[in-house]
């Protein structure tokens, strides 16, 4: 679950985002398209066509939602809470700060930026949460 810690990552943001799509696609065949879609502000044919790349479409509210069903899950703003707050700690223990996560990253984001997503004071992508933990978590001793 993406919004657990995490103490290691694959070998690429890629191939964190594929396990983050596989657990998520696990989540919509348990409750299917149609269920999700009720209870979601997500429509059934992005739910129902959830793979590894049209994941990162999502925002990281959007991904909570669906996570959010997963059993034992908290609810969707708990989700980001926690995903974020993981993020914050991960660069706390790596000792980075946003310049250094900045400069390992491979999208298009300033420092400010970062930071303005960090605290959730700008929407995030679950794209970028991606390249966030990834470059956090790989960074960690």
């Amino acid at each position: 679950m993406f919004h657990e810690q995490r103490m290691t990552v694959p070998d690429t943001p890629a191939d964190l985002r594929a396990e983050y799509a596989a657990d998520l696609a696990s989540i919509v065949d348990r409750h299917g398209a149609d269920e999700l879609a009720d209870g979601t502000a997500l429509d059934r044919e992005t739910i129902a066509n959830l793979d590894r790349e049209t994941v990162g479409t999502l925002s990281l509210e959007d991904a909570a939602e669906i996570q959010a069903r997963a059993e034992s899950a908290p609810d969707a703003d708990t989700v980001v809470t926690m995903a974020c707050e993981h993020l914050l700690l991960g660069m706390s223990t790596a000792v980075l700060d946003v310049d250094a996560v900045e400069s390992e990253l491979e999208l298009e984001l300033d420092a400010k930026e970062i930071q303005q997503k960090l605290e959730r004071r700008a929407p995030m992508s679950f794209e970028e949460y991606v390249h966030l933990q990834f470059v956090i978590v790989d960074a960690a001793p």
